[in-house]
């Protein structure tokens, strides 16, 4: 551990939603601080971070401030503005590196990137208007997904075509936004790996989740997740060649569709990851701690499993739901401190054992 990190350095991190506030609940159990960086006031993470500063991403005084109190940077979303990474860079290495935030940020470039690796994605194409759209869907053909190249998540930025006649309806819905066309996947289920490399170069990957989504939001996680040996293999393997290909540092979520002609890569997250958070309660160093250690240098744990768990995301009035879940014996509850309950909005999850 000589390039690691000591007990008491501060780690800064963009970003103060949930996923900032669980790795600072991982930092400060290694002996660490963090700082949160975040344009809005009274973030989740803030309420167990060492210091946190409230300014645009575009504030470059502030971007020096905070730069110049942390060790190490790292992030909890992908979509950073180029210019906050060209302000910090100079003063503080960012882990994980801006290629896999350049390759992430365009779902293009991404599906680009991972087809030149040798790995099977969905069929897509560029559409920059609807002309090209037009000749998209004769190669690619109906049901398709359009999607808009940034910016995209939980199912926002995404218009079905399920048939030719549905493109101008799904331009439109794209407000003049790049776009991409992906073409169907005949899957049976999606699965999710959560991959840990360090700064040697070592690789730990945990179990892979099944996932099962509604209105686009991730609903569940459970582990194990319904593979054969060998696609449980090939499962690891791709995560890996993917996050030695980037030189990565950090954990990466990795998105994979299952089917009868072999696994699919959906998409790439460089970051912590939602179906990720099974890990908490069922492996002893979980994805939070698995990439402090990882950005601080430290060595990796090994990702081990030791119980079957199913995680629910608690979405707006689930929380109604909390009273209820508290009085389960095989329920972890970890709520994420948010003020207001709103349709669609992650409040919190929960981990239940499986026996």
């Amino acid at each position: 551990m000589t390039d690691a990190l000591p007990q008491g350095a501060t780690i800064g991190i963009l970003g103060g939603g949930q996923l900032g506030r669980m790795l600072s609940v991982a930092a400060s159990r290694l002996g660490f601080h963090t700082h949160i960086y975040d344009p809005t006031a009274n973030p989740p993470a803030g309420d167990v971070a060492h210091l946190v500063t409230t300014a645009p991403y575009e504030d470059n005084d502030a971007l020096f401030a905070f730069a110049s109190t942390v060790d190490v940077i790292t992030y909890e979303f992908e979509n950073i503005p180029t210019l906050t990474l060209d302000t910090l860079e100079d003063h503080a290495p960012i882990r994980p590196g801006r290629e896999a935030l350049r390759v992430s940020q365009d779902r293009l470039v991404e599906k680009d990137y991972l087809s030149g690796l040798g790995l099977r994605t969905a069929d897509y194409a560029d559409v920059p208007d609807a002309a090209a759209l037009a000749i998209a869907l004769t190669k690619i053909g109906a049901p398709s997904i359009l999607k808009t190249r940034r910016f995209g998540y939980d199912g926002k930025g995404q218009m079905r075509i399920a048939d030719p006649a549905d493109a101008d309806a799904a331009i439109a819905g794209m407000s003049d936004a790049p776009a991409i066309l992906e073409g169907f996947v005949d899957f049976s289920h999606e699965v999710s790996v959560i991959a840990a490399r360090g700064l040697d170069g070592a690789v730990a990957c945990f179990d892979p989740g099944e996932n099962v989504h509604r209105d686009g939001i991730l609903h569940t996680t459970t582990v194990p997740a319904r593979l054969s040996a060998s696609q449980r293999t090939d499962a690891i393997l791709i995560a890996a060649n993917i996050l030695n290909a980037l030189d990565y540092v950090g954990v990466m979520g990795v998105e994979l569709f299952v089917t009868p002609e072999g696994l699919v890569v959906n998409e790439i997250a460089p970051r912590v990851h939602n179906s990720g958070h099974w890990t908490q309660n069922g492996c002893v160093v979980d994805q939070f701690e698995q990439h402090i250690r990882a950005i601080a240098g430290w060595p990796l744990g090994d990702g081990k499993r030791h119980a079957d768990v199913v995680m629910e995301n608690l979405i707006g009035d689930d929380m109604n739901r909390v009273p209820d879940l508290a009085c389960d014996p095989a329920t972890a509850l970890h709520l994420y401190g948010k003020a207001e309950a709103r349709k669609g909005r992650k409040m919190g999850h929960i981990n239940r054992i499986v026996t």
